[in-house]
């Protein structure tokens, strides 16, 4: 999952960010600026700045995080500099900076959602963002918000208004779309069925679905009869096979879903 993220996140920074000079953020978005200033190419100062926030990452998130950010961070910068020496560029790839500005932002945005949903990074200013989110009530698309402004200001400057406001739109589109990513991945389906007959249901929830469940009784507030109410909560592929279940076994059953997108307890988040 980390390989597969780093390079969806490589094609949208090398082929759609740099050539557009996009510097919405993130070590990617310093070393676009950087690279114009200096002699530097956006590779090597990419590599440089991630081995130095790698430290911090260490030292804050502890070492489970910082191994598997070392792996994320190397393959970044060396998948970036092959792609240099392979495919050089020398402009961006088409005359419509506002059809580039999508890929380079929904490329690294999807890629750096996985990364952070199974606790891992692309190292540089995101680790600054985990460990902003560690130690305050901020989520992490905001957070990133703020980490990364300096270098959309910078860009202002470098590469003039118009780049600097396709800077701007896409640091915004990003820190948004990170925790839509986020939240869509981790997206669960909490069922209440109110039913007369809840062994069958029950007994597929268990021996099926590999799930379980919290069985009440209740009354019906019109008609005074006493019914059964199964509250579960499941994955959205697991939630469709019991919807049509409970169709088939019980038509007249009363079935509300409802999304969440944050579950603590055993089988989903454990903290």
């Amino acid at each position: 999952m980390i390989t597969v993220s780093i390079l969806v996140m490589v094609v949208g920074v090398y082929f759609f960010k740099f050539p557009n000079h996009f510097a919405f953020g993130g070590v990617t978005g310093f070393s676009t600026v950087v690279s114009e200033m200096t002699k530097w190419s956006a590779s090597q100062f990419t590599l440089i700045a991630n081995m130095a926030l790698l430290v911090m990452g260490f030292v804050f998130l502890g070492r489970s995080f910082g191994i598997r950010t070392v792996y994320a961070s190397i393959l970044m910068s060396a998948a970036l500099s092959i792609l240099e020496k392979l495919v050089p560029l020398t402009g961006p790839l088409t005359t419509e900076p506002l059809l580039e500005l999508v890929f380079a932002v929904f490329l690294p945005a999807v890629g750096s959602a996985i990364l952070f949903n199974i606790g891992a990074s692309s190292g540089g200013t995101d680790i600054i963002a985990m460990v902003l989110k560690k130690y305050t009530s901020f989520n992490i698309g905001t957070v990133l918000l703020f980490v990364d402004l300096f270098s959309v200001v910078m860009s202002f400057f470098i590469f003039g208004p118009t780049t600097g406001l396709f800077s701007s739109l896409g640091l915004m589109a990003k820190s948004l779309m990170i925790d839509d990513v986020i939240e869509s991945m981790n997206q669960c389906k909490c069922f209440n069925i109110v039913c007369d007959r809840p062994d069958p249901i029950c007994k597929y929830i268990i021996d099926e679905l590999h799930r379980s469940a919290t069985v009440y009784e209740a009354q019906g507030a019109f008609s005074h009869h006493t019914k059964t109410v199964i509250m579960t909560t499941m994955k959205r592929a697991q939630a469709l096979k019991l919807r049509n279940y409970i169709r088939s076994v019980e038509p007249t059953a009363f079935i509300l879903i409802s999304n969440s997108s944050e579950i603590i307890g055993k089988g989903f988040l454990t903290n």
